[in-house]
């Protein structure tokens, strides 16, 4: 699934090639994709003659900004975005196509058919599912210190499934809590009420680091990620943990443990970041 930067980076590339364009008409092929409004009739006529103002992003979550309307899109498992002109062949998998006025068209392709789209009045999409209960936004100037640590801090669940919860910390999927976990030498079975001052502020940096770079690299090609004009991301390059089982630790050269924390695989170095269970006391 695309976490936060795959989802930073399709935005940047939508906001490039379909910013200012105005919708024409809407086909939908797979209703089940259109979960607001129900009726997918109703879905292409709200967003005809609407023109695309801005795309921004709220988690792992794409917000197409329009006129009067707010289309939210997650794209799930394999969910892509591509701009074509109106000759070229629509490729299978095609489920929803945006026709341009200038004869571009925005098509949505989905393998695992996963997605969803809402369409809300603008201002309202906030205040409703499926962005209502989303967390901090760990890229925003917003996520400082003191409010991540009062999120999580005192909490008794493991410091990797918290993170995982979109309800805490958005955008964060496996890929960058183990990559976060790891550059801030902290086990994944840790209870987050275990954890020091100190280590939350290591751990609050290096989400924000790890998140960084990856978005300014595109983000990680892992499966089959591209953003909208069909380019890899090349953070996996930087990779120190996820993917690496038994390759040496870049760090101690002992070799990365591969288990499974909360149903997720997980990827670590066992000396670098030991299991401490003891509760350590806040400052």
């Amino acid at each position: 699934m695309p976490e936060l930067p795959e989802v930073e980076t399709v935005r940047r590339t939508l906001n490039e090639l379909v910013a200012g364009k105005t919708i024409e008409r809407v086909r939908v092929f797979l209703p089940r994709i259109i979960q607001k409004p129900d009726d997918t009739e109703q879905f292409s006529l709200l967003l005809q003659d609407q023109t695309i103002q801005t795309v921004e992003r709220r988690g792992k979550f794409l917000l197409f900004k329009l006129d009067d309307l707010a289309l939210v899109s997650h794209l799930r498992m394999e969910g892509r975005y591509g701009l074509y002109g109106q000759d070229d062949p629509v490729e299978k998998h095609t489920h929803v196509i945006f026709y341009f006025t200038d004869s571009t068209e925005l098509r949505y392709k989905d393998v695992r058919q996963f997605g969803t789209m809402h369409i809300f009045s603008k201002g309202q999409e906030l205040l409703e599912p499926p962005l209502k209960k989303l967390g901090l936004e760990p890229l925003d100037d917003s996520f400082t210190f003191k409010l991540f640590r009062d999120a999580i801090g005192d909490r008794k669940t493991k410091i990797k499934p918290l993170l995982l919860n979109q309800e805490y910390v958005v955008g964060i999927g496996n890929i960058y809590v183990d990559e976060s976990l790891f550059a801030a030498g902290i086990h994944p079975e840790r209870e987050a009420d275990s954890l020091s001052r100190s280590e939350l502020e290591k751990l609050h940096e290096a989400i924000v680091r790890t998140l960084s770079e990856a978005v300014e690299a595109g983000g990680s090609s892992i499966k089959s990620y591209v953003n909208g004009q069909g380019e890899m991301g090349m953070f996996q390059q930087q990779l120190k943990a996820y993917g690496r089982q038994n390759e040496p630790c870049a760090v101690c050269g002992r070799p990365i443990i591969k288990t499974v924390v909360a149903g997720r695989g997980t990827h670590y170095c066992g000396h670098c970041q030991p299991l401490k269970r003891k509760r350590s006391l806040k400052q």
